[in-house]
């Protein structure tokens, strides 16, 4: 990731439309770009499960897709499965996404569907917003986004809306960045 310090302010900010655990209160909002197939993004996926755990009430995380569909074939349906189950409310997205990470190595149309039905969404219904309409215009606007954010590959995360540029892999370093803007925030 080769922005520069400073430039890279994520756009649009927060908001209610964006999936999110934790209090919007929390001092410390991380959001992350992702793409469901990627090996990174399944990397992280634990890496940010403990930094939640670790970090409990002083932490809102925000998910935000950002499927790379020429490197991933099957990014783009595995966001679409995921928002058309987080139609359903912020538990039911939750799940999904949880789910798809946990089974990253299987994320054919069907595995979605059933992943989908395990989170008492029709399958039918999955099948649709594979089809475009509202749900792809949500996941496009969350590309959209990552796009002016200067996201240019996954995982890509924004502390407090300004680009996290250390690695992340280091979880110590990581989750100190975290804990000095818990302690900066107002």
């Amino acid at each position: 990731m080769s922005a520069d310090a400073g430039t890279a302010t994520l756009t649009p900010p927060v908001s209610e439309r964006d999936h999110a655990e934790g209090s919007k209160d929390a001092p410390v909002t991380l959001v992350e770009y992702g793409d469901y197939e990627c090996p990174f993004c399944g990397r992280a996926y634990p890496l940010v499960k403990r930094i939640q755990r670790e970090m409990g009430k002083e932490l809102r995380f925000v998910f935000r897709n950002f499927p790379l569909r020429e490197a991933h074939p099957h990014a783009l349906h595995a966001a679409l499965a995921a928002e058309a189950v987080g139609a359903h409310g912020e538990r039911e997205f939750w799940r999904m996404h949880d789910t798809i990470y946990e089974h990253q190595d299987a994320l054919e149309d069907a595995d979605l569907m059933a992943y989908g039905e395990a989170c008492d969404v029709a399958p039918t219904e999955i099948e649709r917003a594979f089809e475009g309409g509202e749900i792809t215009a949500r996941v496009r606007a969350d590309f959209r986004g990552g796009i002016r954010s200067g996201v240019n590959g996954t995982p890509t995360f924004f502390i407090n809306g300004e680009r996290y540029d250390g690695d992340w892999t280091e979880f110590a370093a990581f989750l100190a960045s975290l804990r000095a803007a818990a302690g900066g925030a107002a």
